[in-house]
């Protein structure tokens, strides 16, 4: 007979890593049972995991598990990443060996996972909390107790100063000593040469091997190679669409587009994700035209975050409104477990630059284009990629640079111009006087405005 059982489950860690332990408070319809254990080196996440797993061991497996945790690292982990982790087979995941653990105990299980908020006076936590701290004070009685096995693995590791890797204490007189002491010289200069060659070709080669290896991990990642190969600072004009103005309220992203920009020039380097946000786009649908059915069978955040992480970090992202899309990005990374993206990301706002430079005035998107008289293009609705590409043509106008994203064209004509050098062109403009009749009607037509309206016009003063 199967029943319904309630586990309150935490973690504790003094110091991360550190002195840990984890805690499982089990209450059923009859008796309540405490079980806790601890770790002498470890960390805070690997102890949450590790009182989940322990605490649904410690049930029967026909019995329903009601969990708690005040860890979004576990609930969130085990009911929504999860599925991504396996998919990408583990990549790149932290703590595999638990969340594989975990993952095999709820096999076959009825579980329901709650999220309940820590040290808020929750009773069935404040006991988890008890017993997690409970099994790390009777850890470190244990460790104290017994021989300290990080002091014994120091002594076993050899030293590898000592331990002659260039072989000097062979030498058996000075001479030899220093003709050995020569050649070693010779031979890791030679080897640092090789290294730093090696280097330079690997960091050329970067991202285009990671623009082909990310692609390969989804096949619903678009990532183009660049075009042109420059060297500076990375520039990533970038937009996004969501289901809703409001990500606290629980909008999500469904697509993200970004073209890279190095000193100034497009490189043709691009990305471009859509994405399954799990809940229905609504009236957003009537701003960029993407339908529930079309993002049915694209992938979740989670499994494309590590692919877009390593494409946008490090790069300075420009966007139009980019708190809109940065604050969107952030709680996406969050939820993914990454840093937020702002924390590795210098940003620019180019709507802020456009009411700096134009203060008073309409600076959307469509209103910069008409401004800055940019080739028009379809935008009956909304797309990122459509939106990154106008936009990096507005950021291009608006800080003074060519705007061009014709890339083979542009680099084509820098060649030319390169090779033959600009022609000076000289033209003699004709002067055309007004005849004797027009100089008449002209200045009829200034008594006439100065009648009417009591003051001399502009061509009078």
């Amino acid at each position: 007979m199967s029943h319904t059982i309630t586990l309150y489950v935490d973690g504790a860690c003094r110091g991360n890593p550190g002195l840990g332990g984890w805690g499982a408070y089990i209450v059923n319809e009859q008796q309540e049972y405490k079980i806790y254990g601890g770790e002498d080196h470890t960390t805070n996440n690997r102890m949450e995991l590790t009182a989940a797993i322990e605490g649904i061991l410690f049930c029967d497996k026909q019995d329903k598990l009601v969990i708690y945790t005040d860890s979004n690292y576990v609930k969130q982990g085990i009911t929504e990443w999860i599925h991504g982790w396996k998919r990408k087979n583990w990549k790149d995941v932290k703590n595999p060996d638990l969340w594989q653990k975990l993952d095999a105990v709820c096999q076959g299980r009825e579980i329901e996972w709650h999220w309940v908020k820590g040290h808020a006076g929750h009773p069935g936590n404040e006991m988890a909390d008890q017993l997690a701290n409970l099994g790390a004070d009777e850890t470190l009685k244990k460790s104290k107790q017994s021989p300290s096995i990080s002091e014994d693995k120091k002594k076993s590791e050899p030293d590898w100063l000592l331990d002659d890797p260039f072989g000097l204490d062979l030498a058996e007189s000075e001479e030899e000593l220093e003709e050995l002491s020569e050649d070693i010289i010779e031979v890791t200069v030679e080897e640092i040469v090789q290294t730093e060659v090696l280097a330079a070709d690997i960091h050329e080669d970067t991202s285009s091997s990671d623009a082909s290896a990310a692609a390969q991990l989804h096949p619903q990642i678009v990532i183009t190679p660049a075009k042109l190969q420059l060297y500076g600072p990375r520039q990533l004009i970038l937009d996004t669409e969501t289901t809703g103005f409001y990500y606290q309220d629980g909008d999500r992203i469904i697509e993200v587009g970004a073209l890279e920009m190095i000193n100034r020039k497009l490189t043709g380097s691009s990305i471009h994700i859509y994405i399954n946000p799990k809940k229905p786009v609504g009236d957003s649908v009537n701003v960029h035209g993407i339908t529930d059915e079309f993002l049915q069978d694209k992938p979740l955040f989670e499994e494309i975050s590590q692919v877009l992480f390593d494409y946008l970090h490090g790069a300075e992202i420009i966007a139009h409104n980019a708190a809109f899309d940065m604050n969107f990005l952030d709680m996406e990374f969050k939820r993914a477990g990454f840093k937020a993206l702002s924390e590795v990301c210098e940003v620019t706002d180019t709507l802020a630059l456009a009411k700096s430079k134009h203060p008073g005035q309409k600076n959307s998107l469509d209103a910069l284009v008409r401004r800055y008289e940019i080739p028009q293009r379809d935008r009956t609705f909304h797309g990122a990629l459509l939106d990154a590409e106008i936009l990096s043509d507005v950021y291009l106008a608006m800080t003074g640079g060519q705007v061009s994203f014709d890339i083979d064209a542009l680099s084509q004509s820098e060649e030319q111009n390169s090779r033959s050098g600009m022609a000076r062109v000289e033209i003699d403009l004709p002067l055309i006087l007004p005849s004797e009749q027009e100089l008449q009607e002209h200045e009829k037509w200034v008594k006439h405005f100065e009648e009417k309206h009591g003051t001399a016009c502009l061509f009078a003063k």
